[in-house]
């Protein structure tokens, strides 16, 4: 698995997000390119902003 931390990987995943647009279709699953950017930003807010309650564990 790619580690995105490491510089040459984190640019290829910036790259690739760059080239997305609305148009894009899916390569598999069933969210357009606003939806699966969402999805993916949830991650991020869970760690890093207090938008969503952290987990009670």
């Amino acid at each position: 698995m790619k580690n995105i931390f490491q510089p040459a990987v984190n640019k290829e995943v910036i790259e690739i997000i760059n080239k997305l647009s609305p148009n894009t279709s899916q390569l598999w699953g069933k969210m357009n390119v606003s939806q699966m950017l969402a999805h993916c930003n949830v991650s991020y807010q869970l760690v890093y902003d207090s938008k969503h309650a952290k987990p009670n564990l």
